[in-house]
């Protein structure tokens, strides 16, 4: 299964196309733009949730749900919201479809427009913030931390399964604040949320750091990101916090009684991950023969094939691997035993491979005479025979070193394609013989981030938070620099 993908080295693009696809994580619909995420690709975002879920229930947030559908009014309150997603916005103009009087079908019907458009939410601070101005009347409603699970919709025209479709799946955190200093540590601290996520579950190293004033969420004073490094040296962003400053409460009219009886509009923070997440993962740690999951996120673990001639071989089989399932399962490692008998073993090892299982045990026969398990590890496809006594605690070493080596092999790449140059020259000779993060210095004008953009197609990733903070000069300008930045081409 795994040798039918294109490699990585031929065509980046096309391999993760098919292996997406192959590995029973998601596929395209019948619905131009939007995927349907298989049970395989769900249970690992599952895995995403759940995690996200506990942390941000433990930094004091709670979950709630608001409308899919905004008026289209409340999307244009703030005027630079409603510039930076006005061309992606689904819109519902009818209420009501009816049979055409020609028998050809069904059409809209003409008088169920609506008296005022809604838009299929691009994202939600509108609609929220319009809540929040019936929630929030003193300083003690404050500060209000909601987090919704929820999709969402940005039409896309040129789509790719996870990284970039019209509706995907996602979270998105809002809160209001008494000062702006509780909002900015807001932001920051779900910036590092995300990057701490990131490191520990996913495997996949980030860089913290703030968007230029043209890269930044549209109505945010500021953009706080982490962003990831792919195998083919593109760079990706994983997430996203924003400090909204008072933007949204002036526009919504939303303010709080402070302890000296004044009126003052609330700070505001929205942070946000998606699906997105899923291609990243896919992105930063599989090989030419499929999947490479870290275990965290991993649905199976743990497999179990077993390899035999006749059901009675199977039945012996059977019986002494039943308590190693059960006592793995209650040290909370999922596994499955794979006894089907319409697949060959061999048939079984590639797909397991394919699908990125971090562990696979084999035992036949042989091993059933001298009490062995054979047991292959994912990420370097290394194999040895393990006494049965021993397996569970191999299996859980296996666990956390499979952990830790995914994510140092991603960071040593990462490591390699971080380049510092000083001339436009260099800049664009790394960027097309080499790729990956490229450490320059910017004048801080857009003018010039443009005219990089539009000759290169690199853009300015992030200005790091531990970055080189080294004054320089412009490589394109030679006018004066604060420090360097990071470039790249990105998905």
């Amino acid at each position: 299964m795994g040798k039918k993908l294109t490699k990585r080295s031929e065509d980046y693009s096309k391999w993760y196309n098919e292996l997406v696809v192959k590995a029973d994580l998601a596929e395209n619909s019948g619905v131009r733009g939007c995927m349907v995420i298989k049970p395989y690709g769900y249970a690992i975002w599952e895995k995403m949730q759940a995690a996200l879920d506990k942390k941000f229930k433990e930094t004091g947030h709670e979950n709630a749900y608001f409308p899919l559908l905004i008026p289209k009014s409340y999307l244009s309150k703030e005027a630079s919201h409603v510039e930076g997603f006005a061309k992606e916005c689904a819109v519902v103009t009818h209420y009501r479809l009816k049979n055409a009087e020609d028998g050809s079908g069904i059409i809209v019907d003409e008088d169920a427009k609506l008296e005022e458009e809604l838009i299929i939410r691009p994202t939600s601070e509108t609609i929220i913030w319009d809540t929040y101005r019936k929630w929030i009347q003193s300083y003690r409603d404050l500060p209000l931390l909601i987090n919704q699970w929820a999709n969402v919709v940005r039409w896309e025209m040129r789509t790719r399964l996870f990284l970039r479709t019209a509706e995907f799946l996602w979270q998105e955190g809002h809160t209001a604040h008494a000062t702006e200093k509780e909002a900015i540590e807001e932001a920051e601290q779900m910036m590092n949320v995300y990057a701490d996520f990131a490191e520990n579950h996913m495997a996949v190293p980030v860089i913290k750091g703030v968007k230029t004033e043209s890269e930044r969420f549209a109505g945010a004073v500021e953009t706080y990101c982490i962003e990831a490094l792919m195998q083919d040296g593109k760079a990706l962003q994983a997430g996203t916090s924003h400090f909204l400053g008072q933007n949204f409460a002036k526009a919504f009219d939303v303010k709080f009684a402070s302890k000296e009886g004044k009126q003052e509009y609330v700070w505001a923070t929205s942070w946000g991950v998606s699906t997105r997440l899923m291609g990243a993962l896919v992105m930063t740690h599989s090989d030419d023969n499929g999947l490479v999951l870290p275990p965290k996120l991993a649905p199976i673990q743990v497999v179990i094939v077993p390899i035999y001639k006749g059901l009675d071989q199977l039945d012996a089989i059977s019986e002494k691997v039943d308590p190693l399932v059960k006592e793995l399962r209650a040290k909370g490692i999922s596994v499955k035993y794979d006894d089907r008998d319409t697949y060959k073993p061999g048939f079984k090892f590639n797909e397991y491979e394919l699908k990125g299982v971090p562990v696979r045990l084999a035992i036949g026969q042989r091993d059933m005479e001298n009490g062995t398990y054979e047991v292959a590890r994912r990420d370097t496809l290394e194999k040895e025979t393990v006494p049965m006594d021993e397996v569970i605690a191999k299996i859980e070493f296996l666990m956390e070193d499979m952990q830790k080596n995914i994510f140092n092999k991603a960071l040593d790449y990462r490591k390699e394609h971080i380049t510092e140059v000083d001339s436009y020259e260099e800049f664009k000779k790394v960027l097309e013989e080499k790729g990956g993060f490229i450490s320059a210095h910017w004048d801080g004008t857009v003018a010039t981030e443009d005219r990089i953009k539009e000759e290169t197609k690199a853009t300015i990733r992030c200005i790091p938070i531990e970055g080189d903070t080294t004054p320089g000069h412009c490589m394109v300008t030679g006018e004066a620099s604060a420090r360097r930045v990071l470039f790249a081409k990105a998905y």
